[in-house]
């Protein structure tokens, strides 16, 4: 179990030691640090100086680009040197894959490298095989080499690496060993920090991204377990991010319930928000969840007693059924309510087929708990299964209230969560976006928990909009599919084809196809790993090419762009999941 402070129900940031980034300050006492990556081709000096002076302009403290080769490295001294002509000084990381010598080319230029562990010696053939202990430790004596003179740049020109590790793209020796795990993640990455230590360098940041909100918060939270195991001098501070979220609403709801989980415990010290859409869209999106993450830290907190730890991989609370003219709790999926006065009318007219008001949320109905009731609360111990929740006019934030009652509760009645505890009861949207944030943040959190049973959304006063966000926040936390699911990859300078309106193209031929999960990758670099546990996966192979794929196996290769998204029908048809969409 995870336990790496005393008190989950009030916010607490993790201590780290301070790591300088050009004039950023990771970790330490510092507020947490925004960051973007340019969509723009490295060796257009000029198109990226204009997208890194928006993305300052927009509030991003670091801006991370692309060095896919040597060359586009080398123009990473082109584009610093214009920077710093304009009066920007905002640090630049290169993001390295495959190539150690395109690393020490960029570490010349820039104020932090990226590397994935996954790829930047090893080259992934999924071949399977076991490894004696002698033969592993000769593989990581073959990455010490390799890493070493890498490390020594660094070092001696002080800037700072990001360890960051992606779920999908783990190397063949890792995923023979642990598998494609959370735990692999965190072993590939701490391979390269023992590493890094071993040479006295310390100026370095880990990462565990996936585009499952559920494995990254379990890769994270594993991680943090290890170094907390390690030592105190193992504070290292942490990148946190959803890597290919997507975009729309989607995008942000996964992003919220993965980096908002982790932050609202503590953990992070810069995010980055990973939509297919114009990079200085992101950082509005991370700058309100880093507001409502303030807001977490000004409420009042509780003061429980009781032991919580959180939960390492997922595991659904268990809970007896009970009937409300639908089954809620046991085995019965997460279900969703809207307020009583909205029932009749979202039933009558719902917002789409698969987005049903399941029942009615009438407090007179539900067991209403007063957290600091404790004694009320133990007393259902030899109550018959009810479902319960908090009572409005909770001074505590949701995420962790429900925390206290799921420990406090017997685990007999199952719970229903809300999102806020002060309905907004005029027709004022105010921050629509903030809102959903919010939302997403809280409900998406406990459910990743295994916590809740039903959920409750009225942050925002519109039922119909309420009530669609709601199956959304359920689709991007595991619970429940009720549309087709898209991993998309923002977009950088390795892509090869318009990511925004390629994936807008895919959804509108694909959107109808309920449970399938579909890819979407600019190259192949966020190809056939980094797409992990789609079903089908669409990525740039070449300038103008396409590659399909049905899991990770490649099945056609080099479709002219313009051909690519009926191949893509035609090879869902052929493996016997698509089915026609309404008329």
């Amino acid at each position: 179990m995870f336990s790496y402070r005393k008190n989950f129900f009030r916010y607490e940031q993790r201590s780290t030691r301070e790591v300088a980034v050009g004039k950023a300050r990771l970790g330490g006492s510092n507020p947490i640090v925004v960051q973007s990556m340019l969509t723009s081709d490295t060796m257009d000096t000029d198109a990226c100086l204009k997208e890194t002076l928006e993305l300052v302009e927009s509030g991003c403290q670091i801006v991370r680009i692309t060095a896919p080769t040597v060359k586009d490295a080398s123009n990473l001294e082109f584009i610093r040197k214009g920077l710093n002509q304009l009066g920007c000084d905002v640090p630049l990381v290169a993001d390295i894959h495959f190539k150690p010598e395109a690393a020490m080319e960029a570490a010349k230029w820039v104020e932090k490298v990226r590397i994935n562990p996954g790829n930047f010696v090893d080259r992934k053939k999924f071949i399977i095989r076991s490894y004696t202990d002698e033969e592993y430790n000769r593989e990581l004596q073959r990455i010490e080499e390799a890493f070493l003179p890498l490390l020594k740049l660094c070092k001696k020109r002080k800037i700072a690496l990001r360890i960051g590790t992606n779920h999908g793209s783990l190397s063949d020796r890792i995923m023979n060993r642990y598998g494609d795990t959370p735990q692999g993640m965190v072993e590939s990455a701490l391979e390269y920090a023992a590493v890094c230590r071993k040479y006295g360098f310390h100026d370095f940041v880990f990462s565990m991204k996936a585009s499952n909100p559920r494995i990254m918060i379990s890769a994270y939270r594993k991680l943090i377990q290890c170094l907390e195991g390690l030592g105190e001098d193992w504070n290292y501070p942490v990148h946190v991010g959803v890597t290919e979220a997507g975009d729309g609403e989607d995008g942000r709801i996964k992003s919220a319930i993965g980096i908002g989980s982790l932050l609202a415990d503590g953990i992070g010290d810069t995010i980055r928000v990973s939509l297919t859409e114009k990079s200085i869209y992101e950082i509005p999106v991370a700058k309100k969840l880093i507001a409502v993450i303030d807001e977490l830290a000004q409420a009042p907190s509780p003061k429980f007693s009781m032991a919580y730890s959180l939960p390492m991989e997922y595991n659904r609370r268990p809970s007896m059924k009970v009937d409300l003219g639908i089954g809620i709790g046991g085995n019965e999926p997460v279900r969703v309510a809207v307020p009583v006065s909205s029932y009749k009318f979202l039933r009558e007219s719902p917002p789409g087929k698969d987005y049903i008001a399941e029942f009615g949320y009438d407090p007179a109905g539900v067991v209403e708990l007063d957290l600091e009731d404790i004694d009320s609360i133990r007393a259902l111990k030899d109550s018959p299964a009810r479902l319960v929740t908090i009572k409005d006019g909770c001074p505590y934030p949701p995420l962790y209230a429900f925390r206290a009652l799921a420990t406090l509760l017997p685990s007999s009645h199952p719970i229903l969560l809300k999102d806020t505890f002060s309905p907004l009861k005029d027709q004022s949207l105010g921050d629509r976006e903030k809102n959903l944030i919010a939302s997403s943040l809280h409900i998406g959190s406990l459910l990743c928990d295994g916590i809740g049973d039903a959920i409750l959304l009225r942050r925002d006063p519109d039922p119909s909009y309420a009530l669609v966000l709601s199956y959304s926040i359920l689709q991007a936390a595991g619970n429940r599919i009720v549309k087709t699911e898209y991993v998309a990859c923002p977009s950088c300078g390795r892509t090869l084809f318009d990511l925004q309106s390629t994936t807008s193209r895919i959804r509108k031929a694909t959107g109808h196809l309920k449970g399938i999960k579909i890819a979407v990758m600019g190259c192949i670099v966020n190809g056939p790993g980094e797409m992990a546990d789609a079903d089908f996966g669409y990525v740039g192979g070449a300038p103008g090419k396409v590659n399909l794929y049905v899991g990770k196996k490649p099945v056609r290769f080099n479709i002219p762009e313009g051909e690519a998204v009926d191949a893509l029908i035609d090879l869902i048809k052929k493996e016997g999941k698509w089915m026609d969409g309404p008329v």
